[in-house]
């Protein structure tokens, strides 16, 4: 009894103010606001919940701003959460700037986050620090996964609709390596203004192109106009398939699936996959009346991750945790056998879906056919790719 009572004391000394405090930033009212957002935030609480509210005796504080998709705000909110209140962790980061000014940040007072909204894979390639977690996707699986997988099924030529900027550029550059290498060919592309409300000219030249697969590099509101663009087209109709390079749930509940069915993507996970994932989504949807994104289920699991290390170790040095986390595989309601790699990247499987057609749907949410499973050493970059200074060292 003697040494329980020990143990706890210790484990209580090593908490340094006597409360975990978990900070969470996110878009909470912009573009955003539906892929993590609010619901984001209830996805944390509901963590907190279910550990029990505190760990090891020690209460759980939560707090949350709004970063406005701004990088100096969110670094900004970051650098006095850490000098003011002592957060101990930071939680959510959407958007990729916001993201990569926050992680310098963490990196430079040696506080711990876990990035899990946010698409650029270099946030664990050339930005990666010791200090962050890379938890959901990024754009490494959505070009290479969605890609590999979809001519892997017969889809062996494409049509790239791209973006005319950086991010653009990027996944088509990353999409037309994936398809050359593995038996495909594109057979035509076309580059778009960023923005464009008007998608006529470009969807008639992708069906003029006789491609199997039509493949969208953008994102955002230019998807969006894309989609509906293809579906007044009859594109999927006349028999060619869409590619989605960056969607999310609610992206296709918005559209309808009048619109988006056929539409083929990459996600990092989907509410209907199986018992657990569906009884935890019934849950989320009785206090958010929707089902949850893959951000916002990430943003759970990898909370619950972080608060079991926490647990563990008897401590909230982030040294410590991080360790512990990357030791402990992640078996729960978002992956199965996950591992958090040196570079801070956390490999789970993705899932290559098709978005049903209206007549195939049971209900609201039921909107994704599982086409395959990605196994996660297959859809992110291999460590002997990266440049991140943690695995070169």
């Amino acid at each position: 009894m003697m040494g329980s009572l020990l143990s706890a004391g210790i484990a209580q000394a090593d908490i340094s103010d006597g409360v975990i405090k978990i900070g969470y930033l996110a878009d909470m009212s912009g573009t955003y606001r539906d892929l993590a957002g609010p619901g984001g935030l209830d996805a944390l609480k509901m963590a907190v919940e279910d550990f029990g509210g505190s760990v090891n005796g020690m209460p759980i504080e939560v707090l949350s701003a709004d970063d406005r998709n701004s990088a100096d705000v969110g670094a900004n909110t970051v650098r006095g959460w850490i000098d003011q209140q002592n957060v101990d962790m930071v939680a959510g980061l959407v958007a990729s700037s916001v993201s990569i000014a926050v992680t310098r940040i963490l990196a430079e007072q040696d506080t711990l986050g876990i990035v899990s909204g946010s698409a650029a894979s270099s946030i664990t390639n050339e930005h990666c620090t010791p200090n962050h977690v890379h938890w959901v996707y990024d754009t490494y699986p959505l070009a290479h996964g969605t890609a590999k997988a979809i001519v892997d099924e017969g889809g062996d030529s494409w049509f790239l609709l791209t973006a005319d900027y950086a991010f653009g550029h990027a996944l088509e550059g990353d999409v037309e390596k994936v398809v050359s290498e593995n038996g495909g060919t594109i057979v035509g592309k076309v580059r778009h203004p960023f923005p464009t409300s008007d998608f006529s000219s470009y969807i008639l030249q992708a069906q003029g192109s006789g491609a199997k697969i039509v493949g969208l590099a953008n994102a955002g509101s230019d998807t969006v106009n894309a989609l509906t663009t293809a579906s007044q087209f009859g594109v999927v109709q006349a028999g060619q398939s869409l590619a989605g390079l960056l969607i999310f749930l609610n992206d296709v509940h918005a559209l309808g699936l009048e619109v988006a069915q056929g539409l083929q993507l990459t996600t990092g996970w989907y509410w209907d996959l199986n018992d657990e994932t569906r009884a935890w989504s019934q849950r989320y949807h009785e206090r958010n009346e929707r089902m949850p994104t893959m951000v916002q289920a990430g943003i759970y699991s990898s909370t619950l991750h972080y608060l079991n290390a926490v647990a563990a170790t008897g401590s909230d040095d982030t040294a410590t945790v991080r360790a512990k986390m990357g030791a402990t595989p992640v078996n729960d309601m978002f992956a199965n056998n996950g591992t958090i790699r040196a570079d801070g990247r956390m490999v789970h499987d993705m899932y290559l879906v098709k978005v049903k057609a209206p007549s195939e749907s049971q209900g609201e949410w039921d909107v994704y056919d599982v086409i395959r499973t990605i196994p996660g050493a297959e859809a992110y970059r291999p460590l002997a790719d990266s440049q991140c200074e943690l695995v070169k060292g």
